[in-house]
């Protein structure tokens, strides 16, 4: 599994002409999930995403998590975080995961992570075509992948 982090003041999902859900200061997550992706991989993230230290204390040293401050989380689904551009210039999906094994991992991300804050995980709508919005913060932008684990 693989996710970009976004530190944001605020960010929201619009699908259809109709924002569906917004939050204010936190972090914008988009998830691509693979085909070997398991509860392991969500388990292991969830915990990495909510204990990122990537927000400011008080001296202005990103000391604090999202946890720490009280902010809000976003997850939005996107299968293109796997694309592979290697040869010729149509990137390849191969690796993402289908929809039978990328929803109920994309579903369980969302769950743990509520789990985790105590607090309600904004969300796109997995497959739709979705119009992201956000005030990137810093910028500050973090990529993880389960499978590089270091």
């Amino acid at each position: 599994m693989r996710v970009v982090i976004q530190r944001v003041k605020r960010a929201s999902v619009t699908i259809g002409n109709k924002i569906t859900d917004e939050i204010g200061s936190g972090i914008l997550v988009l998830a691509g999930i693979e085909e070997t992706d398991d509860m392991s991989d969500v388990n292991w993230l969830s915990s990495k995403i909510v204990q990122l230290r990537i927000f400011n204390d008080e001296a202005g040293v990103m000391n604090l998590s999202v946890m720490d401050t009280g902010g809000s989380i976003m997850v939005i689904s996107q299968f293109t975080l796997h694309a592979k551009t290697k040869k010729g210039n149509r990137p390849s999906y191969i690796k993402a995961a289908r929809h039978e094994i990328a929803i109920p991992l994309y579903e369980n991300l969302i769950k743990k992570l509520s789990e985790l804050t105590g607090k309600k995980v904004a969300t796109g709508e997995f497959g739709a075509m979705m119009d992201i919005s956000l005030i990137n913060d810093g910028p500050v932008t973090i990529i993880i992948d389960s499978k590089e684990k270091e």
